[in-house]
């Protein structure tokens, strides 16, 4: 049995499993001096909090433009095709379509966007982390569509929506991310602050 039972916000160790938003913007900074190819990889996988074999399975016709989202296969369901649409910027789809050829012909095309291994896109992102600064458990795939959920949760997106967006077969497991300390629950520690004396 797996010891993994869906999003806790600190590991065994104490260390946070996911990245502040300064850091992601970390990340999606030091991704746009990668190559361009891993730079929408990094995209996609923090603008969508898509696992990163989902992103790899991406092809043409799983930008839509029309609708500006991206259209992930969820590989998790094992016993059935289930497919679910996440919006994503404008500028995101338009700098897909720039960087990897997309046009009308492609966009009926089952060719892949990336042609990676796991293991190539797990290396690829951890190079971008290490480039960005960043280090530990949240400086991950995993961490980043961690970062994602957190993210939403704390800018209230519904948690319906959250969980649509992630892919989760139970509403319980998306409401893990609510756990994550955020804005909002520092600014509520704060007003408690006043009330204590200060040395």
């Amino acid at each position: 049995m797996s010891a993994y039972r869906g999003f806790k916000p600190f590991d065994e160790a104490g260390n946070r499993t996911y990245l502040t938003t300064r850091e992601r913007e970390a990340f999606l900074e030091a991704a746009q001096n990668a190559d361009p190819s891993v730079m929408t990889f990094c995209m996609i996988l923090a603008y969508t909090g898509a696992r990163p074999s989902e992103v790899s399975a991406l092809t043409p016709s799983c930008v839509d433009l029309a609708l500006q989202c991206i259209v992930i296969k969820c590989l998790k369901k094992r016993r059935k095709v289930v497919f679910r649409a996440v919006p994503v910027p404008y500028e995101v789809l338009m700098t897909l379509v720039r960087v990897h050829g997309i046009t009308e012909t492609e966009k009926r095309s089952d060719k892949r966007l990336w042609a990676w291994s796991r293991t190539t896109a797990w290396s690829r992102v951890a190079q971008v982390m290490q480039n960005a600064g960043l280090s530990g458990i949240g400086a991950t795939s995993r961490g980043l569509r961690h970062t994602f959920a957190v993210s939403a949760v704390q800018c209230g997106v519904a948690l319906n929506m959250v969980q649509k967006w992630m892919g989760h077969a139970d509403i319980e497991t998306t409401a893990l991310y609510a756990n994550a300390t955020g804005a909002e629950e520092l600014e509520i520690a704060k007003g408690m602050w006043r009330s204590f004396p200060l040395s």
